[in-house]
């Protein structure tokens, strides 16, 4: 027999008895045993209607607790073999009784231990100088005798950023206390990525540590922003979705919400994007932890074992009825284990400069490492199998590695799928321990827990919760699957079709053989409700299933993800409208309209104005104050000095800074001089066939191309301008990577061209990420935000440019419709065909009803002679605008785009006009805090209130 120490358990197949005995349905064999059935008789409901916020009668508890009493609405209580919690060690552990003397002795070793705690902050400088050198010394082991000298920029960045976050822990800890006292509601957000940026500056923001740190560390020689440019990039995500979780996690401490964050913590980055010799991307491993990360905190007694593989079991009649456990709990057990360890990042909320409270509401980002059960295999060393005995440590390793491995290919596929259920386990793991410490009965649980899926990755939260409460707590799934979807809301990034995601059942089936019986369990329910209501429609059964029939049987996780959650939103208004159309529109008939609704995405003003825009801040400050930075619609006082001449006069002062500041930079990693007194027109995200970056780099071509044409007088008239791309491609998304390899090419022609020097200049920058945003963002005049009408499900970047001071170029798309409505059309460029339009407009082209736009002809033409290299080369980026295949309509809209851009030039010319349109866009751009974001997913779906962390503390 195999120690159960040995983690790597076995690998003998699964018994054929195993396979019998539970045989999985089909999605074909669920639908026709339902129509079989007719109308048969279930207990358990899929919750059509609002029926989960009824209110039970409240019952005694029979627990000894000063808490009030519970409410217990019919399911069993926890399971005390099952209870998990820390105990205390050293003198703190108390038993029931102690006496009087043995008491006081500990109080006054309390005492003692308070008196010897740390302050939370430093009020001088020489407290914070102290401890920076104390971690110059010990923690680095540099000598502090050699001066500022023997102290490198990374030394003095990491000594800085420890001396900070052993700070900032104090606020962790009693925050932590506060959640824990005053007991209420916590909210859990599920993201795979969380894009933070740099930490040390957004942390010195929100406290307004800023000035104490900077006069500190320049007595001692140092430049505190040096220090800050030496930080990396946490890589922890990839694009918008993760910035989006990073800013919600600032708004939630901000506003005081008891919250955590769970995600990976990954080795690598997606990649670090540089730019090859004909212009390609290149893919370099990302390793951003390789000089360590300061601000985490390794919880090496926070483990979590992770399963994958093996088989289910049958649990025995006997020890059935001993454990109290349900007919449908089964055992899954065998195949391989890996740890998932903890590391914490405390996240801490702005602090406004008024009301001086003590302490401050610091939450958690936890972020879990995949670690091998076995670190090394003797055995095997011992026979010589090298290799071998540390294979297991490897693979485990890999799991949380990279961000997002490339899947276009089966075994990039099935590491995704692991990293998905290792995240999602370890995290659900959690988060049921911190519940089951508050020993309330498992009814309670979505009175207690709220838990946000952002996007499908987490998806399979819904079956693992499922396997907790009917394996491991032995529910009925009638008890268990109504906690389920109170627990769970969701949040749709997509109206894509193709962009949701999509799991083999074989796959599932191999790694998570347990949650494949579940899912095939809860679509059989979810279909058996669907057919009592609407017994004459089989078509729709199909369409609603979870499974997905074919060739290959996958799983729609975006399904799934809708039947296990009792509240979906969107993203934007515009989104919203369109997923309850198209995608979800069989899931509003079955579940009805209360559903769904809108949650508009947000930013958080303290990155994306205070940090990033110092110089705008401090003249917006100069007339309306510091409110905005916690309450964005106190921009509207802005309004009264857009037509102030000397205001305008200083607004385009601190523009023109920015444009410096980013110059300085490109000129530094591309050795293009940029024109500061041109309009600099930016489109900077991931590079996507949607998002139509095409569209964009073929309108450069056509103002190229006229400007070789014109004569001199007539250039004299022109508005130089500037186009700066950058974003990266996906490593396995040719087409986004011949888009990139295409700019560069244009822009070595461009650039290289005296016929329009001085008029146009075109650059791509390379590796776009947080940082680089907040140099390129403030730089802005005009920014594109030009996706397919209906594909771009809101958009975040449209927000941050305009609150810089910015000019939106734009369709009728995302979150465009609703910052049109709050600025005006008149301070926007607006073109394009609109969302109900662009299915006519396809089956147009799929017919050859469509001509291509005369100006676009002459862009083709002019790539395919070779004027920008090997005119085969692109003609693949040629072929995806022709007829048929011209999908994203980048021809339907091409001469739109460029008389918008011809808008852009003549406002630009008054520059007292621009700048006022720019001032008036600013003063209108408080309804898009992630703050008001966060307020309504709060209200309209955890139903959390804010927790006083001063509330949660002693005063003795």
């Amino acid at each position: 027999m195999i120690p159960r120490t040995c983690r790597q358990v076995t690998s003998q197949p699964r018994p054929p008895s195993v396979y019998k005995s539970h045989p999985l349905p089909s999605i074909h064999s669920s639908i026709f045993s339902i129509q079989r059935q007719g109308s048969m008789s279930l207990t358990h409901t899929h919750q059509f209607g609002p029926d989960r916020d009824a209110d039970p009668s409240p019952q005694p508890s029979d627990r000894t607790s000063t808490r009030p009493t519970s409410i217990d609405t019919g399911t069993p209580p926890i399971n005390p073999r099952r209870f998990h919690k820390r105990t205390p060690t050293g003198l703190s552990k108390r038993r029931p009784s102690i006496s009087a003397a043995e008491d006081a002795a500990l109080e006054s070793i309390d005492n003692l231990w308070k008196s010897l705690s740390l302050t939370p902050y430093w009020s001088t400088s020489p407290e914070f100088q102290k401890d920076f050198i104390r971690h110059v010394e010990t923690s680095l082991a540099h000598s502090a005798l050699l001066g500022v000298r023997g102290v490198d920029i990374w030394t003095a960045y990491f000594a800085t950023s420890l001396a900070l976050r052993d700070r900032l822990i104090l606020h962790w800890n009693m925050t932590q206390q506060a959640h824990t006292r005053v007991d209420r509601k916590r909210v859990y957000y599920l993201s795979l990525e969380f894009l933070l940026g740099r930490t040390l500056s957004s942390t010195l923001t929100n406290l307004h540590l800023q000035p104490l740190l900077a006069k500190a560390l320049a007595d001692l020689g140092l430049d505190l922003a040096q220090l800050g440019d030496a930080e990396p990039d946490a890589a922890l995500g990839n694009g918008g979705l993760g910035r989006l979780a990073a800013c919600f996690l600032d708004s939630l401490a901000t506003l005081n919400y008891p919250a955590w964050g769970y995600g990976v913590r990954y080795d690598y980055g997606i990649f670090r994007q540089e730019i090859g010799g004909e212009g390609e991307q290149v893919e370099v491993a990302e390793g951003w932890l390789s000089s360590g990360y300061p601000w985490e905190v390794r919880r090496e007694d926070v483990r979590v074992l992770v399963r994958f593989g093996g088989w289910v079991e049958d649990v025995g009649a006997e020890e059935r009825e001993r454990e109290e456990m349900s007919k449908e709990a089964r055992r899954w057990v065998g195949g391989e284990e890996v740890w998932a360890v903890a590391y914490d990042v405390p996240i801490p909320g702005y602090v406004p400069t008024e009301g001086n409270h003590p302490n401050h509401t610091t939450n958690n980002l936890r972020l879990w490492s995949a670690k091998p059960a076995i670190e090394f295999d003797f055995q095997r060393f011992n026979r010589g199998e090298y290799e071998e005995s540390v294979r297991d440590a490897q693979r485990a390793g890999t799991i949380s590695a990279v961000l997002y491995p490339n899947d276009n290919v089966y075994v990039g596929k099935e590491l995704r799928l692991k990293q998905q259920y290792f995240w999602i386990r370890a995290s659900l793991y959690d988060i049921l321990r911190r519940f089951r410490k508050t020993e309330r009965g498992w009814g309670e649980l979505p009175r207690q827990v709220a838990i946000q899926l952002n996007d499908t990755h987490p998806t399979l939260a819904v079956p693992e919760l499922l396997r907790v409460l009917v394996d491991e707590e032995g529910m009925a799934y009638e008890e268990a699957w109504p906690l389920v979807v109170g627990v769970f809301a969701h949040t749709n990034h997509t109206v894509l079709p193709e962009a949701l995601e999509r799991w083999e059942v074989g796959m599932i089936q191999r790694l998570l053989p347990r949650h494949m019986e579940l899912i095939y369990l809860i679509n059989w329910h979810f279909l058996s409700d669907v057919s009592k209501k609407f017994p004459d429609d089989r078509e729709l059964l199909g369409r609603v299933s979870i499974i997905e029939e074919g060739h290959v049987k996958m799983v729609r996780m975006a399904h799934l993800a809708v039947v296990g959650s009792h509240k979906v939103n969107g993203v934007a208004e515009l989104h919203s409208d369109l997923i309850t159309k198209t995608i979800f529109k069989d899931f509003v008939r079955v579940f009805g309209r209360d559903r769904f609704l809108n949650v508009t995405n947000g930013i958080t003003p303290r990155r994306w104005l205070y940090q990033a825009n110092p110089g705008l801040t401090a003249l917006i400050q100069s007339k309306i104050g510091t409110k905005f930075l916690t309450d964005l619609t106190a921009l509207h006082e802005l309004g009264q000095y857009a037509t102030d001449k000397e205001f305008g006069k200083r607004w385009r002062e601190v523009k023109y800074r920015n444009k410096q500041r980013l110059a300085a930079h490109v000129l530094e990693v591309s050795g293009i001089a940029l024109n500061c007194d041109a309009l600099w027109d930016v489109q900077v995200k991931r590079i996507h066939e949607y998002k139509r970056q095409t569209l964009n780099i073929y309108g450069v071509v056509s103002r190229w191309l006229r400007l070789r044409a014109m004569s001199p007088a007539e250039k004299r008239n022109v508005v130089p301008r500037v186009c700066i791309f950058g974003g990266k491609a996906a490593p396995g998304y040719r087409m986004a990577k011949l888009i990139i390899k295409f700019i560069n090419a244009v822009a070595r022609v461009v650039n290289a061209d005296p016929e329009v020097e001085g008029l146009l200049q075109v650059v791509f920058v390379p590796d776009y990420n947080v940082s680089k945003a907040e140099l390129i963002i403030p730089a802005n005049d005009i920014s594109e935000h030009i996706s397919t009408a209906g594909t771009e499900a809101s958009g975040t970047s449209n927000m941050k440019f305009v609150l810089n001071g910015g000019l939106i170029i734009g369709t009728v798309d995302g979150a465009n419709v609703e910052i049109v409505r709050e600025i005006g059309e008149e301070n926007i460029f607006l073109f394009g065909n609109l969302a109900e339009d662009v299915e006519d407009l396809r089956f147009a082209h799929r017919y050859g009803k469509v001509r291509m736009d005369p100006g676009l002809e002459v862009v083709v033409r002019e790539i395919e002679k070779g004027t920008f290299g090997d005119g085969r080369e692109f003609g693949e980026l040629v072929e995806a605008v022709r007829g048929d295949r011209d999908h994203y309509l980048i021809s339907d809209d091409f001469g739109a785009y460029l008389h918008a851009q011809d808008l852009v030039d003549e406002a630009y010319r008054d520059q007292a006009g621009w700048t006022q349109k720019c001032i008036t866009a600013v003063s209108k751009m408080g309804f898009f805090s992630s703050d008001r974001s966060i307020r309504e997913y709060a209200e309209k779906i955890w139903e959390v209130e804010p927790v006083d962390v001063n509330d949660g503390v002693d005063d003795d």
